[in-house]
């Protein structure tokens, strides 16, 4: 008999073997120059946004002489006293009617919206996709090819230069951006605890409330906050709707509006510190908005994903 004949084992190539680390060494150095070239950029947005709103805050701690003379230079007096007369110019009117309104437009967008959103995402019925796609449909729609019937639908309401105007058009603008945010949000949310909640006897206005809402939390303080920026902000609505029809009308001006009023109110008397100092009021309560829920605006838009 024959001796069994022994397999000798493969000898790899050693091209094969030398390209291996050659690859994975042309891999790191572009994922380093790609990170490089990312943080390099997210610097220079960053220097972009943040610049202009320092020279503006600093803006405001000069005088009309210093702005002309040296427009990027250091304020030579740190008073607040410009605060104090551009509230007492009306800034501070404009702010009161801007947080009334928004007072009840942003919690009524964020009820009303999700609410759509919920029975649109959880409930099939005939129509369901049609109406879906009628507030996505709103959300594409410029707003400035509806503002002549809207001004004067809400005329005939009896309701222009009125808070309550005001707010029903900030929740009918706003109702498409928030059911398509929350109708995304709505069907990742695991549908063994909505069927549980009915199998225990909860109705379906508690099981909303109590079960379905709590859990949307992280989606409903993201688009909450981008509601609120987008209002606060807001400026052709109010101009069209919230001017005086008469003598004894009173003016409701809304920040947006108030700061226009403001500089065309000093005519030849310029004093831009006051107007610099109006928009640092009108700024910092949406940068603190922001900055206090970030994390939670990230939560809210890296959910849906992760789920």
């Amino acid at each position: 008999m024959s001796a069994p004949i022994k397999e000798t084992p493969a000898i790899p190539d050693q091209r094969s073997v030398d390209k291996r680390p050659a690859r994975a060494g042309e891999r790191r150095g572009e994922g380093v120059v790609l990170n490089a070239f990312s943080h390099g950029f997210l610097a220079v947005w960053a220097l972009l946004i943040v610049l202009p709103l320092l020279w503006l805050v600093l803006s405001s701690f000069k005088t009309d002489a210093q702005i002309a003379g040296s427009a990027f230079g250091w304020p030579e007096n740190w008073s607040f006293d410009v605060f104090t007369r551009a509230w007492e110019k009306g800034i501070g009117d404009y702010f009161l009617n801007t947080v009334i309104v928004l007072a009840f437009s942003v919690p009524l967008t964020m009820l009303f919206g999700s609410m759509a959103a919920y029975v649109l995402a959880r409930y099939e019925f005939w129509g369901n996709r049609l109406l879906y796609y009628f507030f996505v449909a709103g959300a594409m729609f410029p707003v400035f090819l509806a503002l002549v019937p809207l001004f004067f639908m809400v005329k005939r309401l009896d309701m222009l230069n009125t808070y309550q105007g005001l707010i029903l058009v900030y929740v009918a603008y706003s109702m498409p951006f928030t059911v398509f945010f929350m109708h995304a949000f709505f069907r990742t949310l695991p549908t063994a605890v909505f069927e549980a909640s009915i199998l225990d006897g909860a109705s379906h206005t508690r099981t909303f409330f109590q079960v379905m809402l709590p859990m949307a939390k992280p989606g409903l303080i993201s688009v909450g906050i981008f509601n609120t920026l987008g209002q606060w902000n807001q400026f052709i609505l109010p101009t069209v709707l919230m001017q005086p029809q008469s003598g004894d009308d009173p003016e409701r001006y809304v920040l947006t509006q108030g700061l226009i009023q403001l500089q065309q109110q000093q005519g030849y008397a310029t004093d831009l510190p006051v107007l610099f100092a109006g928009v640092t009021i009108a700024m910092i309560p949406m940068l603190v908005v922001y900055l206090s829920f970030q994390r939670q605006v990230q939560a809210g838009l890296t959910s849906a994903t992760l789920k």
